[in-house]
């Protein structure tokens, strides 16, 4: 499934993904592929998404720029503030007040 991450002034991730990990507001949930439509509360957190095949890109905060990458599979953690995760046809977009790349 494809994943956006998006803050109100920048892009933290963009790319195909297997399983999305999220802070829900009535506790974490996760998401795979060919989810159910959904739209639902974000509470601060962590969001984790394990990359699928083919090229990602997330925000580089040593660079200010987005980064671009390619890896069979991988793990990213992103830290959040509240926001929002709509669902439908196999995408799925965080829209979040604010987001920072975990080390």
């Amino acid at each position: 499934m494809k994943i956006s991450v998006l803050t109100p002034d920048r892009t933290i991730f963009t790319g195909n993904v297997t399983k999305v990990s999220l802070p829900g507001t009535d506790g974490s949930f996760q998401l795979l592929d060919n989810h159910a439509p959904l739209v639902s509360s974000l509470t601060a957190g962590r969001v984790t998404v394990v990359t699928g095949s083919g090229e990602y890109s997330y925000y580089n905060e040593d660079t200010s720029g987005m980064k671009k990458e390619s890896t069979p599979s991988r793990s990213l953690t992103f830290s959040i503030d509240r926001g929002f995760v709509e669902v439908l046809n196999n995408e799925v977009n965080l829209l979040v007040q604010g987001a920072r790349n975990m080390r």
